[in-house]
């Protein structure tokens, strides 16, 4: 299906001509009808938000019109245009093909006309797609059991990321059961990412700054109140993605833990998993359980784990940690419960001069460093595995 927007400033043109497109029922999508020449920045917003392959332009003003197709042209190589007007003399039909347009409709749209213009683009389409500038920037934090202080890991983190580089970064809360941004930033809206996924295949520029709030600088889908009714399709999830990409810089998930068909969508995506545990024997076990599933979706290379509450005379070292879960230790954050709970009281983030805060600080800084934050550890200690209610020899056999 080809996804078009039409632009026309002339009052009833544009409505007439998606008239025409109406009766290409399942091979035409007319994703938005913009009804003046828009300026660049409204343009590329509509752009990131539709990802359209297909532009009809109207030509009424033609100077305005090439100066659109020249920004169309600059955000969008392979992007298809298609010019009209109500006539179609020498001067109009000049200047598209001076613009590089070789298609020009004229109103009355009949259906042959219409059906050949769209042929035609559709087999540049299939030697060149539209390309739109998306990040890759996408990284997801998953708790090892509920409790392990994952959200408040990704939340702090993401504010640190953000400081300075406001609403270039999004947070999304994928916990539907149990969500707790929503609870921790203290958010108001009644919006939510459910809202956003029943909306995915409709999502624009005008909808999605409704379901969004900006908090710490940076934009926040939080998970709404307990529904365990939702369904979420991975289709729905992988639509929304694509939008959330071509419009931020960076993508943060807080995953629920349950390891939803979802959830592994967007892991998938994701360019890093950190999977959050505490140096505590159930949390490390899950961790372990979790990781060995993850090497099943053949997304373990991209993992790494974060060691929340770690006490000053930790119970296990980083290298025993790295030993039994078998994923390295990208970070350690302490067990500041003090600061913690100010902030959640207050509904803020991390004091940036708190212990933890400095912590998230320092790890949001490399996050996206191309290099891995290396974790040093100590020698690992053959009684580590002792610890366990299981045999030593039987964990080392899953290794």
């Amino acid at each position: 299906m080809l996804r078009t927007i039409i632009i026309s400033p002339e009052p009833g043109i544009g409505e007439r001509l998606g008239e025409a497109l109406s009766g290409f029922d399942g091979a035409v999508q007319l994703c938005r009808v913009v009804d003046k020449y828009p300026d660049g920045s409204e343009l590329a917003r509509i752009l990131r938000a539709h990802a359209p392959e297909v532009i009809f332009l109207s030509f009424e003003d033609t100077q305005r019109a090439v100066a659109t197709v020249r920004y169309l042209e600059s955000q969008s190589a392979g992007l298809q245009i298609i010019a009209f007007n109500a006539v179609c003399d020498a001067t109009h039909l000049r200047e598209s093909m001076r613009a590089g347009v070789r298609e020009f409709l004229t109103d009355p749209f009949d259906e042959e006309t219409v059906r050949d213009a769209l042929r035609n683009v559709n087999m540049q389409l299939q030697k060149k797609p539209p390309v739109y500038e998306s990040t890759n920037q996408i990284v997801s934090f998953l708790p090892s059991k509920a409790g392990a202080g994952c959200t408040t890991l990704a939340m702090n983190i993401s504010a640190a990321m953000a400081r300075g580089k406001e609403g270039t970064l999004l947070l999304t809360d994928l916990d539907l059961n149990s969500g707790m941004l929503r609870f921790l930033m203290k958010l108001a809206n009644e919006y939510s990412l459910s809202d956003a996924v029943e909306m995915s295949a409709a999502m624009d520029e005008n909808i999605w700054p409704q379901l969004i709030t900006s908090k710490f600088g940076m934009d926040v889908l939080h998970a709404g109140r307990v529904n365990p009714n939702i369904r979420v399709e991975p289709t729905q999830v992988q639509s929304l993605i694509q939008f959330m990409r071509r419009n931020y810089e960076a993508l943060v998930f807080d995953m629920s833990g349950n390891l939803e068909r979802y959830s592994i969508e967007v892991m998938q995506e994701s360019r890093r998993v950190f999977l959050v545990c505490t140096p505590e024997i159930p949390s490390l076990h899950l961790a372990r359980e979790k990781m060995g599933f993850l090497k099943t979706l053949g997304v373990d290379s991209k993992v790494s784990l974060l060691l929340n509450r770690v006490q000053k005379k930790p119970p296990f070292t980083v290298a025993q940690v790295e030993e039994l879960v078998g994923a390295t230790v990208a970070a350690s954050f302490s067990n500041d419960y003090f600061a913690v709970s100010r902030a959640t009281t207050a509904g803020q983030a991390l004091d940036p001069q708190s212990v933890i805060g400095q912590q998230c600080a320092a790890f949001a800084a490399g996050l996206f460093d191309r290099r891995p934050p290396v974790a040093t550890g100590e020698k690992k200690s053959k009684k580590f595995l002792e610890y366990f209610n299981v045999g030593a020899q039987q964990l080392a056999s899953q290794d």
